[in-house]
């Protein structure tokens, strides 16, 4: 079924492919409503993307020339008593796109041989594009095929008790060093996949120590990091995972979790005192960190254990109700240090967040370590843009129809009803609908009341070495920079290393993130020139612990940020549901309780992303004989083998009702970025 010969009825129909729209997408599709879900864009997720580095140059293409889609008249699909209200066909929620390369711009000499390649100008905007920013990178898995294999040899992770979790992984990917597949079985089935980080790596006593010193560097010129694009996963959106935060309870309640793979976060750092620094936060931290004195390890503890019930001891805060977390925790006997540990670190508070706001962050933080390791925090191997597109898998396999730029001109508008009653896609083609979620993007201005968006500044760099220096260089850190000065932002940075699968080896992917008070470059070129330098200084040289990462390339910009967008700002019929973008704030529950939300104002009578069957969990009525077909694509054979253990699948096992989108490929594409995918 062609996009042009659409169904001409759905129950809901979706704009945009977002976090919260994939969401409610999988949820409406899981307890069968018929959904249709169109992007405009030639890739998923929307702003929550991730690209590789020559898609990445694409995608700033694009922003430079604004393109739209053709589309056709639509005047004459109205009926009497209709009117139309037009969508946006360009999307206007980024700007300020600056790009700067510093990187050497030579060809290396093994590289004289390869075809020309398009080279970032060292200031301003990229020129060109580059390859189409939904390749995938050539090492990677495709991702149809994480679902079963991910099933078939479960993965252990740590009790929540268990002060140093090591947690196993079906190296499905390929294994590293420090992972080790797991006996089937033996892992709960409530659990995420998550690859250990480098802090729960096992040194094995047979083996000599590990030198902590820096072999002599290659050179990395712009051309070494086209060739080896495809190995980076950009993440539009910089975000980690809380481990009890309301994503990850998503992921493991609805099944999803079964199409993704996650990492620890290794490390919390801070910058103080004009030097990087390790913040120690859980129990074992505080007791093995040499930058405490003895006292200020028991200080940090009897603090730390009373947010852990400061409700019960409401005498200990109710005097600073009305004051900021800031003041309260000097009236702790707190030490400088262990103050701005955890304000800026543990609470991530800003110095006017109320003491009631600071207390609840540092609770949550807590609540949050050792459910998987040693940090709050997992992020998903190959990036962030993972997500939203497990939950399209997910609302495929259950009969959802997917097109990508494809989008609608206008909806459809009973003047007496006030309520949409269809849509008219760009073929022109009229679609009926009882529901309508957009993403805001999708929005005319003449749509708003008085709305003011607030901007967030983002920076993603490409650098070659760690800002903290560790035994092993395979470290996922999260950083957190005071404001610089009086009337700056507070900056987040994650640093990302290559086991991510979000960097080529020897480099790190670096992403910055503020609120906005300028421009991205106004706002974090400040943070940037205080803890890097630019490439070129000391390439190829001996690194000393004082010298600085370099920067590679440099990607400046500016996101719209409309989360506190109330719904009553919007012109729309009441049967059209707005999801807003992205926020500032490092993990997701916003999108996700916006997602439920609006669930629950379709169906509220439907659970919310119930969970969906496992394979091997499934019944069949009758003599045990398998039905011809049972919905979701037929099986080549009746008894599906098993991998040997210890061993990696080269394809998913096949099950009659498999979740695997893998199996469906031809009924439900979501995950491959072709123009369109129907199902029957």
């Amino acid at each position: 079924m062609a996009a042009d010969n659409l169904p001409s009825e759905f129950d809901v129909v979706i704009l945009g492919t977002g976090l919260p729209e994939s969401v409610i997408a999988a949820a409406c599709s899981r307890i069968g409503q018929r959904v249709l879900h169109l992007d405009r864009r030639t890739y998923y997720a929307g702003n929550w993307a991730s690209f590789t580095f020559p898609g990445l140059l694409s995608w700033i293409d694009e922003y430079k020339q604004g393109t739209t889609n053709e589309a056709k008249e639509w005047r004459d699909k109205l009926k009497e008593g209709e009117e139309a209200v037009l969508l946006n066909s360009v999307d206007r929620s980024i700007s300020n796109v600056e790009v700067f390369c510093y990187a050497s711009e030579e060809s290396e000499t093994e590289d004289k041989d390869e075809p020309d390649l398009p080279v970032t100008k060292a200031s301003g905007v990229a020129e060109g594009g580059g390859d189409d920013p939904t390749a995938e990178p050539a090492d990677r898995t495709d991702p149809d095929s994480q679902g079963t294999a991910d099933e078939e040899q479960p993965f252990q992770t740590p009790s929540d008790t268990d002060p140093q979790p090591q947690s196993h992984v079906n190296g499905q990917r390929g294994f590293s060093e420090d992972q080790s597949p797991k006996k089937e079985g033996d892992a709960p089935p409530d659990q995420l996949s998550v690859t250990p980080g480098a802090g729960d790596t096992v040194q094995d006593p047979n083996l000599p120590p590990q030198s902590t010193a820096e072999p002599k560097r290659e050179k990395i010129t712009y051309s070494k990091l086209i060739k080896e694009g495809r190995r980076f996963n950009i993440d539009l959106v910089s975000k980690l995972l809380y481990s009890r935060g309301s994503l990850v309870d998503l992921l493991v309640k609805s099944n999803v979790s079964r199409y993704a793979e996650f990492k620890n976060v290794t490390r919390i750092l801070t910058y103080h005192n004009g030097k990087v620094e390790k913040v120690p936060c859980s129990r074992a931290d505080v007791f093995a960190s040499k930058q405490l004195t003895m006292v200020e390890k028991r200080m940090l503890m009897k603090f730390l254990t009373f947010c852990m019930d400061y409700e019960q001891h409401p005498e200990e805060f109710l005097d600073f109700k009305d004051r900021s977390f800031s003041e309260f925790l000097q009236t702790k006997k707190l030490t400088d240090n262990l103050q701005h540990f955890v304000l800026h670190s543990i609470a991530m508070a800003s110095e006017t967040d109320s003491t009631a706001e600071g207390l609840r962050a540092t609770r949550h933080f807590l609540q949050c370590l050792g459910r998987y390791g040693n940090t709050p925090f997992l992020f998903p191997l190959y990036g962030l843009g993972e997500i939203p597109q497990c939950f399209c898998r997910m609302c495929a396999v259950f009969g959802g129809i997917y097109c990508l730029r494809h989008s609608v001109q206008c909806l459809v508008v009973n003047k007496e009803s006030g309520r949409c009653e269809a849509v008219i896609d760009t073929n022109g083609q009229r679609i009926g609908c009882s529901h309508f979620i957009v993403e805001d993007g999708y929005l005319t201005e003449e749509r708003l009341r008085n709305v003011q968006y607030r901007y967030i500044s983002r920076a993603v760099l490409i650098t070659d070495r760690s800002l903290l220096r560790a035994e092993s260089d395979q470290q996922i850190s999260l950083i957190t920079v005071p404001p610089l000065e009086a009337g700056q932002p507070a900056v987040r940075i994650i640093e990302l290393c290559s086991s991510s699968m979000t960097s080529m080896p020897g480099t790190y992917l670096v992403h910055l993130t503020c609120r906005s008070s300028g421009t991205a470059k106004e706002d974090l070129a400040p943070v940037v020139s205080r803890l890097f330098s630019e490439y070129g200084e000391s390439e190829g040289n001996d690194c000393s612990e004082e010298e600085k990462p370099a920067v590679l390339w440099a990607l400046y910009f500016n996101m719209r940020d409309s989360s506190d967008v109330e719904r009553s700002s919007y012109d729309l019929p009441g049967n059209v549901h707005v999801c807003t973008g992205p926020d500032a704030a490092l993990g997701n529950d916003h999108s996700i309780k916006m997602a439920e939300s609006i669930f629950q104002q379709l169906f509220p009578d439907e659970e919310f992303c119930p969970p969906a069957p496992n394979p091997e969990d499934i019944v069949y009525d009758g003599d045990g004989g398998q039905p011809e077909d049972a919905g979701f694509g037929s099986p080549e054979q009746n008894e599906p083998s098993r991998p040997e253990e210890g061993t990696v699948p080269t394809e998913p096992v096949k099950s009659e009702e498999s979740a695997d989108p893998k199996q469906d490929s031809e009924r439900h594409p979501p995950a491959s970025a072709e123009e369109t995918g129907t199902t029957d």
